[in-house]
């Protein structure tokens, strides 16, 4: 993870001849999980619409009392801006997946472009989490499709923020990118915790029905 303190900057939309690690791996990882959360968006969309038409449809990845699309989808959380949330994915997962095959080329974006995709993996991550506060502690079900989104979300914004931060298309504090490029080196470390964290919540807070198939 070394290239990814590397720093490097341009005004204007160009194309390297060599594309550096760093921006490859970011590359891989936008279009990868765009590709991933474009799918379960989709998936979704197609789900809720297919409830919309008839309400005593089962969704398919309803699967038990805990893994239930259908307990989610019926809730307020679930058009939390007057629409379902999966269009909201469609569209910013559509734009991440284009993105990403688009810096895999080598393009070197203008700041602007930076500060576009870090607002919005931004706002992704803490509505992901906000969602995932939600599905625990407020609907107590789990939508597996919601799961992938949640999944694929964390590193989209992991893996963005320190290649923003450390090659310089962020204007940050000194101190800051020091920071990152301090932890840029354990970027996987890190992201494992995460995952386990929100394991353990789920694991904690569905305790008694895990138990309870033994």
């Amino acid at each position: 993870m070394t290239a990814i303190t590397t720093s490097t900057a341009s005004p204007a939309l160009g194309v390297q001849p060599t594309v550096p690690v760093g921006q490859r791996l970011v590359a891989l990882v936008l279009t990868i999980a765009g590709a991933i959360g474009l799918l379960a968006a989709f998936t979704l969309t197609v789900e809720k619409i297919a409830l919309l038409k008839d309400p005593s449809y089962s969704p398919s990845c309803s699967i038990n009392p805990v893994l239930s699309c259908g307990s989610v989808m019926s809730t307020p959380q679930a058009e939390v801006f007057g629409f379902p949330n999966p269009l909201l994915g469609i569209a910013g997962f559509a734009v991440v997946t284009a993105l990403g095959v688009v810096l895999w080329t080598g393009a070197v974006w203008p700041r602007w472009m930076w500060w576009g995709l870090q607002t919005g993996v931004v706002f992704g991550v803490v509505f992901v989490h906000w969602l995932i506060f939600q599905s625990l502690y407020r609907i107590g079900a789990l939508c597996p499709y919601c799961m992938a989104v949640w999944t694929v979300m964390i590193p989209l914004f992991w893996y963005t923020t320190l290649h923003a931060v450390t090659r310089e298309h962020l204007p940050v504090p000194a101190a800051v990118r020091r920071g990152a490029s301090a932890v840029a080196d354990y970027h996987g470390v890190v992201l494992t915790a995460w995952y386990l964290i929100i394991a353990v919540l789920i694991l904690q807070r569905f305790w008694l029905y895990w138990t309870s198939l033994l």
